[in-house]
């Protein structure tokens, strides 16, 4: 765990620099011939304690048996149910089915509904009957992200019936799971998302004989399409079951295809690295630009292929920037906490960025929960009366996770703690487990969508060096994400200032450098609302900046990329609040990519461009210690 946060960057210096104490492994007898109850009791008490035992008494073995047995119990059900907790699931249908028993109009409302909608699709079907080489009038529209319908091949008999009845039994079950009354919110989201889940397994365009595509598809190819989606699955199969990347991936090499932009690792510690990239212009501006990006994700996020890099990009306009490169976890960095990411990284960062352009402040930009922790960071900062910062930028970041998106079905005390189980055995959360919840939120899009296209039509879709990036997976230390849910989630820590770092708490509202702030349209990760916060929470000059795309797509937007638009308005201290949809209406949209607006931004807040400065500090023991990428992008 980190201890008290510094004053100044630079005397943090011996912490930064200071050898990470190695964790002394307890030893374990090996087990007797002759087992009792007794000894099973001992032995589960002496075993507690390397696999996160906490809770229970050190003197009462049995209490450590039995959270063993209850915590390896959730851990084999995490396996089939991805993470999600059957006990938080049975606790929202129960508060459903409690509070529907009890609302008899909400029941005959329901049966109404269902009457109503059985006598449309009845019509429905009449008419089409009678007009068999006719199209006929819809009796439901799909919504419109829904795009499984969308075939001209779907209007025809009997198809369109299949598909009709369908959409009315998905806005029937959607009637039914929201809108009652007494039921938690949390709850009904939780019940409506999973009825969801459900119903998207029984669509009509995920089977064979139902779905006119497939049937086209199989008659053209006289089954050739099946026989080459069989194979697919053998292949997607077995390179599952042997840990190898996905099928395409291999022509994406990082360090060769992706995140090839020149530069030297000038520091490490055990958590992460910082790549120093080489300037391309004469001048650079004087204060660098230092990216935290998430340990969720790979940082190659931001340096892809060189056409859609967005470090590329600020280094051809003369910024000087370094990247933080975080380590992928293993079972040994099960007690990394949310403090120690602090210390190691942005602190570490800065203190070493510094060094190296001396008597500059810097401009910080954080990604995802990088953001999250650059805020934390930078209100530590201020706390301790040091101003490291000449701004700060925050892509598609939270600090305010009251309104956290569908990632808030997940979050519940019951989630958490089975969570939480899922996690004691290997010490962290791991990439599978993480990518299964993010593929359930958009199941559609994400699942069903390439079991037909990979699967029944045979394909293979060409794969971009974005969808190898998210191939790349991380884990999380158990330690750190039990945090993060708990006291982010769950307890709202941060922006209620009762985060404590250094065993004090910070607060965001002490943070005086300026602040860019970018949110996503469609954002499932970090929603636009949320990241507007920003503008509520913070006591200083706030720009916002919205952009089509998602949490990823969004933010890798590069001049040029068709179809982008954004927002932009700026807030001064003391300008009054406005809520996230009037600002939407006020605010006109400007077609293009928001990069070089943010450029304008920074330059604005810079001094005049100088002669860039050396590669690393070896007189300040910093020297250039390899070639970027580095070695711990390329851990698996």
């Amino acid at each position: 765990m980190a201890h008290t946060a510094s004053a100044t960057v630079t005397a943090i210096a011996p912490a930064t620099a200071a050898k990470d104490k190695e964790q002394a492994e307890a030893p374990i007898s090996p087990p007797s011939q002759q087992k009792t109850p007794l000894d099973a009791l001992t032995a589960a008490a002496r075993l507690a304690p390397l696999l996160g035992m906490t809770a229970a008494r050190e003197d009462d073995p049995s209490l450590r048996l039995a959270e063993v047995l209850d915590r390896s119990l959730h851990y084999l059900l995490s396996r089939a149910t991805l993470g999600l907790s059957p006990m938080a699931l049975a606790e929202a249908y129960f508060d459903w089915l409690v509070h529907l028993s009890f609302s008899p109009g909400k029941q005959l409302q329901l049966v109404h509904k269902g009457l109503r909608k059985n006598v449309r699709l009845a019509s429905y079907l009449a008419h089409c009957m009678t007009r068999l080489d006719h199209d006929s009038e819809p009796c439901i529209c799909p919504l419109p992200h829904d795009k499984r319908f969308k075939d001209p091949a779907w209007q025809r008999w009997p198809f369109n019936v299949i598909h009709q009845s369908f959409l009315l039994q998905q806005q029937w079950w959607h009637n039914a799971t929201t809108g009652l009354r007494g039921v938690s919110p949390q709850h009904e989201r939780a019940l409506e998302f999973t009825s969801r889940q459900i119903l998207d397994v029984l669509s009509p365009s995920n089977y064979i004989l139902t779905n006119p595509e497939l049937i086209q598809r199989t008659q053209a190819e006289a089954g050739q399409n099946l026989l080459r989606g069989f194979w697919n699955f053998v292949e997607d199969w077995e390179r599952i079951a042997n840990a190898r990347p996905p099928v395409g991936t291999e022509s994406f090499v990082v360090g060769k295809d992706l995140a090839t932009t020149p530069g030297k690792v000038v520091y490490r510690n055990r958590l992460m690295e910082l790549i120093q990239y080489a300037p391309t212009t004469d001048k650079v501006r004087p204060e660098p630009i230092l990216i935290v990006p998430a340990w969720i994700m790979k940082y190659y996020i931001l340096d892809l292929s060189p056409a859609n890099s967005l470090v590329r990009y600020l280094v051809e306009q003369g910024f000087t920037v370094f990247m933080i490169s975080w380590k992928n976890p293993g079972i040994d960095d099960r007690d990394l906490g949310m403090e120690d990411y602090h210390r190691l990284g942005p602190v570490a960062a800065v203190d070493a960025v510094r060094r190296i352009v001396p008597d500059q402040k810097v401009h910080a930009v954080g990604y995802c929960l990088g953001g999250t922790l650059l805020a934390l960071s930078a209100a530590a900062a201020t706390r301790d009366e040091s101003d490291p910062f000449a701004s700060l930028s925050f892509f598609a970041a939270q600090t305010d996770f009251t309104e956290a998106g569908e990632l808030t079905l997940f979050i519940s005390e019951s989630q958490v703690a089975f969570l939480e189980d899922m996690m004691w055995e290997q010490g962290y959360l791991d990439t599978h487990q993480m990518a299964g919840a993010f593929h359930l939120l958009r199941s559609n899009d994400l699942v069903w969508s390439r079991v037909i296209r990979d699967y029944l039509m045979g394909e293979r879709s060409p794969v971009s060096d974005l969808m190898a990036w998210n191939a790349d997976a991380t884990r999380m230390p158990y330690r750190m994400h039990s945090e993060y849910l708990r006291r982010l989630f769950l307890g709202n820590d941060l922006a209620e200032g009762r985060f404590a770092i250094g065993g004090r708490p910070v607060a965001l509202t002490d943070i005086r450098a300026p602040i860019f702030a970018v949110g996503t349209e469609n954002d499932h990760v970090a929603p636009w609302h949320s990241v507007f916060k920003f503008n509520l929470l913070m006591d200083t000059d706030v720009t916002f900046l919205l952009t089509s795309g998602g949490h990823n797509a969004g933010i890798v937007s590069e001049p040029g990329h068709r179809g982008r638009h954004y927002r932009l308005a700026a807030k001064t201290e003391t300008d009054r609040y406005i809520d996230p949809e009037t600002w939407a209406r006020q605010t006109a949209p400007k077609d293009g990519s928001w990069w070089p607006e943010w450029v304008r931004w920074l330059e604005g807040r810079s001094g005049s461009p100088t002669a860039p400065p050396a590669m690393g500090a070896p007189g300040r023991g910093l020297p250039a210690l390899e070639d970027a990428p580095g070695v711990y992008v390329l851990q698996p």
